[in-house]
């Protein structure tokens, strides 16, 4: 059997559709698709945060290219002006479990935002084909991410609900790749945390695959501009516990007093994805704990 292995770590049987994802979501071809089945695992109960007390909308701004970029927007209902978190998805986009993390933080005081970053090569939340996902991941390349996100700055300029003086980001898997990148390059961003996102190349990846994901986040420690925790698992087949050590370390080295990663004691990849059968309640839930508390220092 072919190994495939994406941005998240994880391998085809990893993420391999079930027949219950397959038969519960094969309706879905609209943007912002229920739960991504490519992942939705067999006996999965996913987390439903209601919307009651918010205002939750779908979006669209434009990206320095002129794309109308499309995004998930969760906010309290009130005028705030209320702090911001930029949320970035895996690899599935923008489905059902994104759009519940955003209403999580909507509850807790914070405009959330979840841009689409993948929706111009096309959507990927409703597809069951692994392939077919990673062919629409791998050409949202760093310099369209960044455009994507300091398009999400500017938006933020002109609501009148959205503190623009107190931003945040977090990003899982793939998305947690991008807190790093996103926090060493805008300094409007203060406060990031990155669930599970790849620090360094695999120890078999090739030259081309090594290119294709820079700027690695341990390459970047000595340009953050703001704290960011990481919050992974250290069963995480992906990401190995030595490279997290590495990570560390190098924050130490650079200064970074604020700037750690936590470790998950029996946590594999994907441990907050409630939807997925990686999933770990007690993991999931202080890791989120403690994301709202790095926030709330923060912002």
């Amino acid at each position: 059997m072919t190994i495939i292995t994406g941005p998240e770590g994880l391998n085809l049987d990893q993420i391999r559709p079930s027949r219950r994802s397959l038969g519960l979501l094969a309706a879905a071809g609209a943007s912002f698709a229920a739960y991504a089945p490519a992942a939705l695992g067999q006996e999965a109960h996913p987390v439903h945060t209601s919307s009651d007390g918010l205002v939750t909308s779908e979006v669209s701004y434009p990206a320095a290219d002129g794309f109308a970029l499309p995004a998930y927007v969760a906010r309290p209902v009130g005028d705030g002006p209320y702090p911001v978190v930029i949320v970035v998805s895996e690899i599935f986009g923008i489905h059902e479990y994104i759009r519940d993390t955003c209403r999580r933080l909507a509850h807790a005081g914070y405009v959330a935002i979840a841009p689409a970053f993948f929706v111009r090569a096309g959507d990927p939340a409703p597809l069951a084909d692994i392939q077919s996902v990673m062919a629409i991941v791998a050409q949202a390349r760093y310099e369209q991410v960044m455009g994507d996100i300091q398009a999400s700055l500017d938006w933020w300029g002109s609501q009148y609900f959205a503190d623009k003086g107190r931003i945040g980001i977090t990003g899982f898997c793939w998305g947690g790749k991008v807190v790093w990148q996103a926090c060493a390059r805008f300094s409007q961003i203060k406060a990031g945390v990155a669930w599970y996102g790849r620090l360094s190349p695999a120890a078999n990846a090739t030259e081309e695959q090594k290119i294709a994901g820079q700027p690695w986040p341990i390459d970047l420690v000595g340009e953050l501009k703001a704290p960011v925790i990481g919050l992974y698992g250290n069963q995480d087949s992906g990401i190995p516990n030595d490279t997290v050590a590495a990570m560390n370390t190098a924050l130490g080295e650079a200064g970074q007093t604020h700037s750690h990663i936590t470790l998950f004691e029996g946590a594999p990849h994907g441990f907050h994805a409630d939807y997925r059968p990686m999933y770990r309640k007690q993991a999931a839930e202080a890791g989120q704990q403690m994301m709202f508390d790095h926030f709330k220092r923060w912002l």
